[in-house]
């Protein structure tokens, strides 16, 4: 299970750093990056999901 919360951490990580870069500008983020952003939500709960029912 540590390797899945290493996996987890990576990836709020990086989905944090997106947000805040895009929060920089006065501008909607570009498309792509809103597609990461959510391709990363998307990540992190399969991970989360995973860990849970190791957890179990």
């Amino acid at each position: 299970m540590p390797n899945l919360e290493a996996l987890l951490d990576r990836l709020k990580d990086r989905q944090r750093k997106l947000i805040l870069a895009a929060a920089e500008h006065d501008t909607m983020p570009a498309d792509s990056v809103l597609k990461r952003i959510a391709e990363l939500e998307n990540a992190i709960a399969a991970v989360e999901a995973v860990a849970g029912e190791d957890g179990s």
